[in-house]
Parts: C-alpha cells; structure tokens; sequence
C-alpha cells in the first residue's frame, strides 16, 4: 500500500464535491446569467440542460441520488459534446482541442464514473 492510497476515498468524495459544485455553477450560468453571461431562453434546449446541470450538480455535491444524478449529468454532458461541439464534423473538427469540447467531455467520464461508484461518504445517500 503506498501512502497516499489510504486517501483513495477522500480524493474520491473532493472529486464528487468539486465536479457537482462546478457543474451546478454552469447551470447558474445558463438559468439566471450568474455569474457571467447571459441566461438561456425559458425552456430551450440549453435552458433545459442549465436545469440539469444546476439539479444534478447540487445533487452530486449533496451525495444524493448520487448515482442517478451523475448519470443523466453524464448524459447530458455527452449530448451537449455531440450537438453542440463535435457535431459530427470529421477532420480536424474532430478533436476535442479543436472543437473546444474538452471540458464537456471531461465532465462527461468524470460524472460515469461517479455514477459506477455511487456517493461513498460524506453524502446523503445510505453508504453501502
């Protein structure tokens, strides 16, 4: 065991924290303009998702219905890289570095894998 694995499930609660919390800032951007920019039309598409990402985010950071949440967050994240990033351009439109879809993407496996491992600790789901 090396020393830092006996941190393995704390790193792994910070990760589920830090990436709810962030995630729900997104959907303050995208409902209400805050903190920067400007909110989506009333039940558009990216309103919609604004709502998803507020929704799912608090739930993922509070460890509640954490699986499920970090599911449809994931979901959300891989349709958002698809329609709006890559949208099916091949060559270099391609690449995520190109098309600017990093951070959806890395939201996208993050929250898969939170969906695998549930809350842990630290949340208001029963640990199993």
């Amino acid at each position: 065991m090396t020393s830092l694995e006996k941190f393995t499930d704390t790193a792994y609660v910070l990760l589920r924290i830090m990436a709810g919390a962030m995630f729900a800032c997104h959907g303050l951007q995208h409902l209400l303009g805050w903190p920067a920019g400007h909110a989506a039309p009333v039940a558009s598409q990216v309103w919609v998702g604004g709502l998803i990402e507020l929704a799912g985010g608090a739930a993922v950071l509070l460890g509640a219905v954490t699986r499920f949440a970090a599911f449809l967050c994931s979901g959300t994240m891989a349709v958002a890289y698809l329609q709006f990033h890559w949208k099916f351009h091949m060559g270099s439109g391609f690449w995520p570095t190109v098309n600017k879809g990093e951070l959806a993407l890395l939201y996208c496996f993050v929250f898969l894998y939170l969906a695998c491992r549930g809350g842990v600790a630290w949340c208001v789901d029963p640990v199993d």
